[in-house]
């Protein structure tokens, strides 16, 4: 415990900035947006330091104050906003198929039956048609393309 206070004791400005930086590194490897906000607030730490003269125990008190209120914030306005998205269907590889056409590669006998898909093949499910047939995808149940014939 003496070590940690001789240690502290010697904190100067540059320590948290390094400090910032390290814990930005951390940021891009370790997902979850917690990282960032300390380094945030290493550096805000790190320039009142540079400023005006601080005790060490209040620079670690400001740090972990100023850490866990960013957090909080950015968990409130995260929970709020609705993030856009350009291509929503990106990892749902099947929903992407919705409403596109397709030529059945095997007959849908008895509700199943493959449907071609690019250079892949997709199990699909619906009303008994011949192989070769058109079908529109009309929703996904799981890697299973649900299927109505094209009139």
């Amino acid at each position: 415990m003496s070590e940690f206070i001789a240690l502290a004791q010697g904190l100067q400005w540059w320590h948290w900035w390094v400090l910032a930086a390290l814990l930005a590194v951390a940021e891009t490897l370790v997902p979850g947006a917690v990282a960032i906000w300390f380094a945030a607030s290493a550096t805000v730490v790190g320039a009142l330091v540079l400023i005006v003269p601080v005790p060490w125990q209040l620079q670690l008190l400001v740090f972990a104050i100023l850490g866990v209120v960013a957090c909080l914030v950015y968990r409130r306005y995260r929970g709020t906003k609705d993030l856009d998205s350009d291509a929503p269907q990106l990892n749902k590889r099947a929903a992407q198929y919705i409403g596109q056409a397709f030529t059945l590669l095997e007959p849908l006998s008895g509700g199943s039956g493959k449907v071609q898909v690019g250079d892949s093949i997709w199990l699909a499910r619906g009303p008994d048609a011949p192989a070769g047939a058109r079908v529109r995808v009309v929703s996904v149940a799981g890697a299973v393309l649900q299927v109505e014939p094209l009139d």
